[in-house]
């Protein structure tokens, strides 16, 4: 086991286990956690491997991004596309991957979950996409891989009105793949049972599973994102929601 301040790997042969370690945030997206896993993702990414991203904490997923560092992002921050390049590197990993969600796991929780192949949840999780409450969009990846998954009537619910969908319906709808108690313990026997196939007729199937998709609604996202990054709107509910949490 290896640690580093917000991310905690687990690595045996054919398993890495990704515990994001952020509690007194509920792991939001700041930049030096999304910078420690792209390194992690990078430092084993030739290493054939089922890649399991969970909370190293219980009760937790990723509550979104960090909400004070976006307040102060603008254009600048919105075209280097950070959360965008993490989340296609966890969907272009070579070998399949599952996300275990034990929590909330709202706006880039959610996003990172959507880049992975699977997706298992305990009660305890809940999913939503709030970005356009606080003045932006769910540019990396919600719209997406939210509709691709779900379907387009469902995305624009969670989207536009911001719904809260509680882990039963997640299930129901196809969100999640499964539902139990304890969804570290399920992914890894999932993880065992996928690294019983040979590793290359894996990373084949995945690629041939991911030909047919092409974002382009990428670019717009990208660059409706430096746009809205720069916008008033974006200031007073972000500096609004911040005052909330701490009065």
């Amino acid at each position: 086991m290896t640690a580093t301040d917000f991310v905690v790997v687990t690595h045996s042969e054919g398993l890495v286990t990704i515990g994001l370690n952020r509690p007194d945030k509920r792991n939001a997206l700041s930049l030096a956690l999304v910078s420690q896993l792209r390194a992690v993702i990078e430092e084993h990414r030739h290493e054939p491997a089922v890649m399991i991203i969970t909370s190293a904490n219980p009760n937790m997923f990723i509550a979104g991004a960090d909400i004070a560092e976006l307040d102060a992002r603008g254009e600048e921050e919105a075209f280097r596309a950070i959360n965008v390049e993490l989340f296609d590197a966890i969907a272009s990993w070579r070998w399949p991957t599952i996300a275990a969600i034990d929590g909330p796991a709202f706006g880039g929780g959610l996003e990172c979950a959507l880049a992975c192949d699977l997706r298992i949840a305990s009660p305890r999780a809940r999913f939503a996409q709030p970005e356009l409450g606080l003045g932006i969009l769910a540019g990396a990846g919600g719209n997406w891989r939210l509709p691709e998954l779900v379907g387009l009537g469902l995305a624009r619910r969670m989207l536009y009105l911001g719904e809260v969908i509680d882990a039963d319906r997640a299930l129901a709808m196809g969100l999640v793949d499964e539902l139990v108690e304890e969804p570290v313990s399920l992914a890894r026997h999932w993880a065992q049972q996928i690294g019983t196939k040979p590793w290359r007729a894996l990373e084949i199937t995945k690629l041939a599973l991911g030909s047919g998709v092409r974002p382009s609604s990428q670019l717009i996202d990208i660059l409706g994102q430096a746009i809205l990054f720069e916008s008033d709107a974006k200031r007073e509910r972000m500096r609004s929601f911040l005052d909330r949490r701490s009065s």
